[in-house]
C-alpha cells in the first residue's frame, strides 16, 4: 500500500514537503478549513516549489467554501506550478462548514460542484448558475497563468453511499476520514461501482482510494492506551466527539461510553448542543494535538475505530487488510512530532 500525510497550512509546511519527499512518500495533502487553519492554494504553492517528485492535494474543498472558478483557478495555478501532481478532494463541507455554525451541503451541489471543477481543470467549458442567471464559462487565457493540459486527481469525500455515488457517477476516487472498517470500504466501492454503472460509465479501475487516520507505533511492552498513544490519536477522536457534541442525532447512536465522553466534552467546553455558538467552542485547535486533561475523553474504543494502533506486526495486518478491501493509500494526520512521524509511517510501508 502507498504511504502519505496530511498536515495543516502553515508557515514551514514546504519543509516537511520535501522531507516527505525525501522519504518517499507518495503524496502529502493539506486540510481546507478556513476559520482553523491557513489556506491549503499558499501552502501547496510553497511545497510545489520545494519538491519535485510527491503529489499535492487539497483535503478537502467543499462548494460550500469556494465558487467553482475560483477553487478551479486555485488548483489550476498549482498545476502550473508542479505539472500532473496535483489532488484535489471534494466534499459537502462537514467539518468546515461545522466550524463556521453552519451546516454542510448537499450532494447534489457536491455533485455539481465536482462536475463543474472537471471541466474548467481540463479547459472546457462549464455551467456557472447565480440565481436565476446562468452562463457558460471557461479560462479565458492559459498559458503560463494556469495548467489545464496536465489532468489533476479528484477524489470524493464520503462515508456513505450518496458520496460514493457521486464518485461514481462522476469518475472519480473515495477518501475518507478514520474510516477503518473492511467492510464499511466494500460498501463504498460497491455503491461507487453501482452509480458508475447506472450512468452508463465503464467503472474506471484506476481511480484511487484513500484513508486518512492516525498511526502509533507501540514499544515494547507499552499499553496501547497508554497517554503517548492517546497523544498521537486524541485529534481524531476529540473530531469526533465534536461532531458528536454538535450533531445529537450521531450521538445518539453511540455507545454508553461514546455518549458519556461527549457529555464531559460539551461541559469542560462550556457549551451545549444547541447553543448558537457552540462552533466557537468546540472545535477551536481542531485537528491539533490534545491537552493533557483531555486524555480522558479518548476513549479506547474510538481510538480503536479511527486510528492504528498496536506492533509493527499488528499494524502491517490491519493495513493489509484494508488493502484487501480496495484502499490505495495510508494517509497518517501526525499532530506530536511530524517528522518523526512520517518516518516511523515510511518505515512501515516503502
Amino acid at each position: 500500500m502507498r504511504a502519505g500525510v496530511v498536515v495543516t497550512a502553515h508557515p514551514g509546511v514546504e519543509d516537511l514537503a520535501v522531507q516527505a519527499e525525501e522519504l518517499g512518500l507518495h503524496s502529502l495533502w493539506i486540510n481546507d478549513t478556513p476559520m482553523v487553519h491557513g489556506d491549503p492554494f499558499v501552502a501547496l504553492s510553497l511545497c510545489a516549489k520545494a519538491t519535485r517528485r510527491i503529489k499535492l492535494g487539497v483535503g478537502v474543498t467543499s462548494p460550500a467554501l469556494r465558487s467553482a472558478p475560483a477553487a478551479a483557478c486555485g488548483l489550476a495555478s498549482l498545476n502550473a506550478l508542479a505539472p500532473g501532481r496535483i489532488r484535489c478532494g471534494v466534499g459537502t463541507g462537514n467539518t468546515a462548514r461545522r466550524t463556521l455554525g453552519m451546516p454542510p451541503t448537499t450532494a447534489a451541489t457536491l455533485e455539481r460542484f465536482t462536475a463543474a471543477l472537471q471541466d474548467l481543470c481540463a479547459g472546457r467549458s462549464t455551467e456557472y448558475r447565480e440565481g436565476d442567471r446562468v452562463r457558460d464559462i471557461r479560462f479565458l487565457h492559459t498559458g503560463a497563468h494556469v495548467n489545464t493540459t496536465d489532468p489533476i486527481e479528484f477524489v470524493v469525500a464520503a462515508l456513505g453511499p450518496k458520496a460514493a455515488a457521486v464518485a461514481g457517477r462522476r469518475s472519480t476516487g473515495l477518501i475518507s476520514f478514520g474510516l477503518l472498517d473492511p467492510t464499511a470500504w466494500r460498501a463504498l466501492h460497491h455503491a461507487r461501482r453501482h452509480a458508475a454503472q447506472e450512468a452508463h460509465r465503464v467503472p474506471d479501475s484506476h481511480v484511487d482510494s484513500y484513508v486518512v487516520t492516525a498511526l502509533h507505533l507501540l514499544d515494547e511492552n507499552e499499553d496501547p492506551h497508554s497517554d503517548t498513544a492517546r497523544d498521537a490519536t486524541g485529534h481524531l477522536v476529540l473530531s469526533l466527539l465534536a461532531f458528536a457534541a454538535d450533531t445529537p442525532a450521531f450521538a445518539e447512536q453511540l455507545g454508553p461510553e461514546e455518549r458519556e465522553a461527549v457529555r464531559r466534552l460539551l461541559d469542560r467546553r462550556g457549551t451545549t448542543a444547541t447553543a448558537p455558538d457552540r462552533h466557537t467552542k468546540l472545535y477551536p485547535n481542531y485537528l491539533g494535538r490534545i491537552a493533557p486533561q483531555d486524555r480522558d475523553l479518548v476513549v479506547p474504543s474510538l481510538m480503536n475505530t479511527l486510528a492504528l494502533v498496536g506492533t509493527r506486526d499488528d499494524l502491517l495486518a490491519r493495513i493489509t487488510t484494508l488493502e484487501q478491501a480496495g484502499i490505495d493509500e495510508l494517509l497518517i494526520q501526525p499532530v506530536i512530532d511530524p517528522p518523526t512521524e512520517m518516518a516511523q509511517l515510511a518505515k512501515l510501508l516503502t
